[in-house]
């Protein structure tokens, strides 16, 4: 080695030198969880133990009351539903109910789409769009039900007309916000890869967007799903057999609360199907998946 190269090594400093050791195993540093720890961070076996609980606590009060005839017991319940089920008659309803639901669903996601894209790309729809939702979002779409009657009369039509308006606005409200919130840095980003028209709506916008437009397909779920059970009530019969809320209605009025209870747990039954088991897994293999929601 050089004179130069020596000079430019720092000093030797014996007093500060150590000499190196092979590394201490420090072993397993993570500690264990205990079994309550484990169990206490399943989200599905929290959810399930509050199911438990209010079944539990349905039971006792239902007991208590010793009035079957007003509020069933858990058990007899159960017990209805699954008579029902047993006999086909439920899974016939749901069918009818759910075949409906679709139909409507679909127009209603369809028709806000294309509100919102127009609403996107010129300054006279994003006027529309407003005006039309002012107006309409609010109105409750049991309100239509004497409108549909005389338009559409006694049948799946005016099912699917009050479901549409109960989806369009809350999707297309939540679409148009979702787009407008898209920063400018990833539109140009975009356009900076060569990405213009409907490449860059699917491959940034929509992806970018897509919190707020899942956001807005469960707010369209619900108020479908609830306005039509509601509306199945009112109209009965649709395309010569009745849907689930049909089948409330007449277990009411022969005075069957067992099985207008069971009608009522096959509605919350399909709620939480729905939103527990299919938005999830959209949501797993999509925002999650991304980053742009934690789980």
């Amino acid at each position: 080695m050089s004179d130069a190269a020596a000079t430019m090594l720092p000093p030797s400093r014996p007093e500060f030198e150590r000499e190196v050791t092979a590394p201490i195993g420090l072993g397993d540093v993570a500690k264990p969880l205990s079994l309550a720890e484990k169990l206490s961070g399943n989200t599905a076996l929290r959810r399930g133990l509050i199911l438990i609980g209010i079944a539990l606590v349905w039971e006792l009060y239902a007991r208590w009351l010793g009035n079957p005839l007003t509020f069933p017991t858990f058990l007899e319940t159960l017990e209805a539903l699954r008579d029902g089920i047993l006999s086909g008659v439920i899974p016939q309803r749901l069918a009818v109910t759910l075949e409906t639901l679709v139909i409507g669903y679909a127009i209603g996601l369809v028709v806000a789409a294309l509100l919102t894209t127009v609403a996107v790309t010129t300054r006279v729809g994003t006027d529309l769009l407003a005006t039309f939702t002012a107006m309409f979002n609010p109105l409750p779409a049991i309100a239509l039900l004497p409108l549909a009657l005389l338009w559409f009369g006694l049948g799946r039509p005016s099912l699917v007309f009050v479901i549409v308006h109960s989806v369009l606005w809350a999707v297309a409200l939540n679409m148009h916000s979702g787009f407008l919130a898209v920063s400018e840095t990833l539109r140009m980003a975009g356009r900076t890869f060569g990405l213009g028209g409907l490449r860059l709506v699917f491959g940034i916008l929509i992806p970018a967007a897509f919190p707020a437009i899942l956001a807005g397909l469960k707010i369209g779920w619900a108020f479908a799903w609830r306005t039509l059970i509601a509306a199945e009530l009112v109209f009965g019969v649709s395309s010569g057999q009745g849907g689930l809320g049909w089948y409330i209605f007449e277990n009411r009025n022969t005075l069957d609360t067992a099985s207008v209870f069971a009608g009522l747990l096959t509605v919350m039954a399909v709620g939480l199907l729905v939103e527990g088991v299919i938005f999830r897994a959209i949501e797993a293999r999509t925002v999650r998946r991304w980053g742009m929601q934690s789980g």
